[in-house]
C-alpha cells in the first residue's frame, strides 16, 4: 500500500472512539481466522503509535513480511469501514434504507419477487419518513423495475401510484439541487472574497442569485425542500450583510428542526450549521441573551447518544462552541476576561487548528488576535496576526488579509515599533492595490499611520486622532464601507487614545447600551 493508503489508514483509526473500537474489535472476534487475527494485532499497533511507523511494526511482529504488509493494511481498512457501517445502522436511517435496498436488490437477483417487493415497501415508508428524496427515487426505481417481472391485483393502479410519486420526487430533488448548488456557488465566492465590498460585486451576487433561483411555492415545500432553502437564504444574506434577513431565515431553519425532531438525529450537521447560522447573526445584531441561549442548546448535543457524534459532529461542536464564546466576549467588551479564559485552553489548541480546515482557522486566528488586541496585549495579537499574514493562500479570504495588515500596522503604533511603520505602510497599500482592497477606509488608516512617524506634539496627534474619527463615522453610513468596522472596531481604539482610557473600556461601554 502507498505511504498515502497507510496514512489513510491510520488517521481512519484514530478518528474512531472509544465505542466504535470496542465494536470493531467484537466485529472482527466474530470471524476469528488467522489473517482476522493479524489484522487485528494491526489495528491494535496503529492505535497505540501516535506517529505512524511502519519499521516498529515490522520489528514487533516478525510474522508480518513486508511484501505482505500492504494486503493486510488494505484488508484492515476495508474491515473497519465495514464496522463502522454496521456500528450505525442501528442509529442512522439512511444506511438502514441503504442495505435494504442491497437486500432487495439480492432478492430481485434470485427470482424471490415477493420477498423483494415486502422489503421494499418497508424501505419506501422509511424513506418517505426519513424525508431523503434520493432514497426515495432509488426505491421507487426498483419498485418499477419489479413491477415489469411480477404482476398482481390492483397492479396498474399501484403504478400510477408509483408514476406519480416519481414525478413529485423528481420535482423536489430538482428544487433541492438548484438550492444547494446556487448555496456552493455562494459559499465559494464568499471564501474567496468575504462579504461583498463595492456595488459591482453587490449586483453580480445578487444577479447569480436571482437568476439561479427556481420558481417555489415555501408552504409546498418538503422538509428537505425547506432545509436546503433556508441554508441559501441565509448564505446569501449575510453575503451582502443584511443580517436582519440572515436571522429571519436563520430562525426559519432551526425551527424547521424544532418542528420535525424526529428528523435532527438523520440531518445532526445541518442542525448544528443551522444553530451556528443563528449565533451568527445573534451576534451581528448584538442579542446577547439569544446568543447564551442559543449556545447552550449547541452544548446540549454532546449529550446525544455517542453513535451520533461521529468525529465530523464533534469537530463541528467544538469549533462553533469556541467561536461563540469569543463572540459573546467580543459583545460584552470582556476581553480580559476572554484572555484569561483562552489561557487556560491555549496548550489544547494547536491540535484543534490543526483539524480545522484553512478558512475556519483564518477566522479563528483573527478572532484570537481581536482578542489579545482587545486586552491591550498588541505583541500577542500580533503573533496570531502573523499567521494568517504568512499564510501561502493569499486568495483565502482576501478581506481578512487585508484587514490583518492593517490592524498589524496599528499594533505596531501601539508597540512603538515607528522605525519599520513607514515600511510597512508602503508594503501594506502595495498588497491592498493588488488584493483590489484600496478603499476610503484602508486609504484613510494609511495615510493616519503615515503622519504617526512624524515627530508630533501631543496636540498635534490629538488633532489626528480626532479627525481621522470624524472622517471615519461618516464612512460608516456608507453601506459597502460600512465592513470594515465589522472586522476591526477601529474608531473605539481612536476613543480611546483620544479619551486616554483602555479601549476595553469604551468598547464595554457602548456594549451596555447596544446588547439585547
Amino acid at each position: 500500500m502507498a505511504k498515502a493508503r497507510s496514512e489513510d489508514l491510520f488517521q481512519l483509526i484514530k478518528s474512531l472512539n472509544s465505542s466504535e473500537k470496542r465494536y470493531f474489535k467484537l466485529f472482527a472476534s466474530s470471524n476469528d481466522t488467522g489473517n482476522e487475527s493479524k489484522f487485528v494485532r494491526l489495528f491494535d499497533e496503529l492505535e497505540k503509535q501516535e506517529v505512524l511507523d511502519e519499521d516498529v511494526i515490522l520489528r514487533n511482529h516478525p510474522d508480518f513480511k513486508p511484501q505482505q504488509l500492504s494486503n493486510l493494511k488494505a484488508h484492515l481498512y476495508k474491515k473497519i469501514l465495514q464496522s463502522l457501517r454496521q456500528f450505525c445502522s442501528q442509529s442512522v436511517i439512511d444506511i438502514q434504507i441503504r442495505e435494504m435496498i442491497s437486500h432487495a436488490q439480492i432478492l430481485y437477483n434470485r427470482s424471490l419477487y415477493q420477498q423483494c417487493g415486502k422489503l421494499l415497501e418497508k424501505a419506501r415508508k422509511l424513506s418517505f419518513k426519513s424525508d431523503n428524496q434520493e432514497l426515495i427515487m432509488e426505491v421507487l426505481k426498483w419498485e418499477k423495475q419489479l413491477f415489469s417481472q411480477a404482476g398482481g391485483r390492483n397492479n396498474e393502479k399501484r403504478v400510477n401510484i408509483i408514476l406519480q410519486q416519481v414525478r413529485e420526487v423528481n420535482g423536489r430533488i430538482y428544487k433541492v439541487n438548484s438550492f444547494s448548488n446556487l448555496a456552493v456557488k455562494l459559499n465559494s465566492l464568499y471564501r474567496r472574497m468575504g462579504v461583498v465590498r463595492k456595488e459591482e460585486e453587490f449586483e453580480m451576487v445578487r444577479d447569480l442569485f436571482v437568476k439561479s433561483m427556481p420558481e417555489y411555492t415555501e408552504n409546498e415545500l418538503s422538509f428537505s425542500e425547506k432545509l436546503n432553502l433556508y441554508q441559501l437564504m441565509v448564505g446569501y444574506y449575510f453575503f451582502i450583510q443584511d443580517y436582519e434577513n440572515g436571522y429571519h431565515y436563520a430562525r426559519k431553519w432551526v425551527e424547521l428542526f424544532g418542528n420535525s425532531r424526529e428528523l435532527i438525529s438523520t440531518r445532526l450537521d445541518m442542525y448544528i450549521r443551522s444553530l451556528n447560522s443563528l449565533m451568527i447573526a445573534q451576534y451581528k445584531l448584538m442579542k446577547h441573551s439569544e446568543l447564551v441561549q442559543t449556545k447552550s442548546v449547541l452544548k446540549a448535543v454532546r449529550k446525544y447518544p455517542a453513535v451520533l457524534l461521529n468525529q465530523n459532529i464533534r469537530q463541528k461542536i467544538t469549533k462553533y462552541t469556541y467561536v461563540h464564546e469569543f463572540n459573546v466576549i467580543f459583545m460584552r467588551g470582556n476581553f480580559s476576561r476572554g484572555v484569561a479564559l483562552f489561557e487556560r485552553i491555549k496548550s489544547h489548541l494547536e491540535y484543534f487548528i490543526s483539524t480545522i480546515d484553512d478558512h475556519s482557522r483564518i477566522i479563528f486566528y483573527f478572532k484570537v488576535a481581536c482578542l489579545y488586541f482587545g486586552n491591550n496585549d498588541f505583541s500577542e495579537s500580533l503573533k496570531w496576526l502573523n499567521r494568517i499574514i504568512n499564510t501561502e493562500d493569499k486568495e483565502l479570504r482576501r478581506d481578512i488579509h487585508c484587514f490583518s495588515r492593517i490592524m498589524a500596522l496599528v499594533a505596531h503604533y501601539e508597540l512603538d515599533n515607528s522605525d519599520i511603520i513607514d515600511y510597512y505602510v508602503r508594503s501594506t497599500y502595495q498588497f491592498l492595490l493588488k488584493m483590489n482592497d484600496l478603499h476610503n477606509f484602508q486609504q484613510l488608516i494609511l495615510s493616519f499611520l503615515k503622519k504617526l512617524t512624524l515627530n508630533l506634539s501631543e496636540r498635534e496627534l490629538l488633532r489626528e486622532f480626532i479627525l481621522l474619527k470624524d472622517n471615519l463615522l461618516k464612512l460608516e453610513q456608507n453601506k459597502y464601507e460600512k465592513r470594515a468596522f465589522v472586522y476591526f472596531d477601529i474608531i473605539s481604539w481612536l476613543e480611546s487614545r483620544i479619551q486616554r482610557k483602555p479601549v476595553q473600556e469604551i468598547i464595554k461601554s457602548k456594549s451596555l447600551k447596544l446588547i439585547s
